[in-house]
C-alpha cells in the first residue's frame, strides 16, 4: 500500500502502459496516492502484478502489447471487465535505441521504435476514444520526451519518434476538444530508469556526468517527477489545459 497524498484523482479509473517500471511506474504510484483507480499495463505481466499486489486494491495488472491492434482489442475487452468505464489514459510505453549513426539503425529497429512509441498512440486511441466520446470526457496524456523538441544527435529515429507524439498530442486535443476530451503530454529529459542505460550506450561515471552536465538543475529525471506532472495534468486542476507538451526536464529545452 502507498500513504495517500490527495484526493485530486478520487473515483477516477486510469490506464498506464508501460507501468510495471520507470517513469510509468512513477506515474501509477502516484495516480493511486491521489485516490484513482489503476490499470497497469506492460508486457511483462509478472512486474505489473508485483506492483499491483504491493499497491493493494487500487491498482490491477494486465497484460498487453501495445504495438499490437490484437493485443490492445484484448486489452479493452479485460479492461471493461473489470472497470465500468475509462477516465484517463496514459501512453506510456516506449523504447528507444542505443546511440548510432542515423543511417545505421538496423531497420527493424527502427519499425519496432514507431511501432511501440507511434502505433500504440493510434491503437490504444481507437480503443478507448470512442467511449471517452459517447461520455463526452476524458483525459489522454502520452509520454514523448525532450528528444522531441531539442534532439541529442545518433538517436535521430527515437527523437522523431517523440517528435511524432508532440504533434499527435496536439492533433488530438484540438479534435476531440469538443467533446471535451483533454490530450496532453509530458516530455520528460533523461530519467533514472531501466532505459537510461540505453540512451547512453552504456551506463558509466563519465557518460552520466555528460548527461548530468546538459540539465541545469544538475540530476536526474525521477519516476515520482514524472507521477506528479501526470497527475497534476490529468486531475480537475489542469481542466483548462490541453494540447500541452509540458517539458519535465530540468530546464534542458531552455
Amino acid at each position: 500500500m502507498v500513504d495517500a497524498i490527495s484526493s485530486r484523482l478520487s473515483g477516477r479509473i486510469a490506464l498506464v502502459t508501460g507501468g510495471a517500471s520507470g517513469f510509468g511506474e512513477g506515474i501509477v504510484r502516484r495516480f493511486v496516492q491521489e485516490g484513482a483507480s489503476v490499470a497497469v499495463v506492460d508486457r511483462q505481466l509478472g512486474k505489473a502484478q508485483a506492483l499491483a499486489q504491493e499497491l493493494g486494491s487500487s491498482a490491477h495488472a494486465f497484460h498487453a502489447d501495445v504495438a499490437s491492434r490484437e493485443s490492445v482489442d484484448a486489452l479493452r475487452t479485460a479492461l471493461y471487465e473489470k472497470y465500468p468505464r475509462l477516465d484517463i489514459l496514459v501512453n506510456n510505453a516506449g523504447i528507444g535505441h542505443v546511440p548510432t549513426p542515423l543511417e545505421d539503425v538496423d531497420p527493424a529497429k527502427f519499425e519496432e521504435i514507431f511501432a511501440v512509441n507511434a502505433r500504440s498512440v493510434f491503437l490504444t486511441a481507437r480503443a478507448f476514444v470512442p467511449d471517452m466520446k459517447r461520455l463526452r470526457s476524458g483525459v489522454i496524456l502520452n509520454v514523448a520526451s525532450t528528444g522531441g523538441v531539442r534532439p541529442r544527435p545518433r538517436l535521430a529515429w527515437y527523437n522523431a519518434s517523440k517528435g511524432w507524439m508532440i504533434s499527435a498530442t496536439r492533433a488530438m486535443a484540438i479534435e476531440l476538444a469538443e467533446f471535451r476530451i483533454r490530450v496532453n503530454a509530458i516530455n520528460p529529459v533523461a530519467g533514472d530508469t531501466p532505459l537510461l542505460a540505453t540512451f547512453m550506450g552504456q551506463d558509466t561515471p563519465e557518460a552520466r556526468a555528460k548527461m548530468l552536465g546538459s540539465i541545469p538543475l544538475g540530476r536526474l529525471s525521477l519516476p515520482s517527477d514524472m507521477g506528479a506532472a501526470a497527475a497534476y495534468l490529468c486531475s480537475d486542476d489542469a481542466s483548462m489545459i490541453t494540447g500541452v507538451a509540458l517539458e519535465v526536464d530540468g530546464g534542458r529545452c531552455i
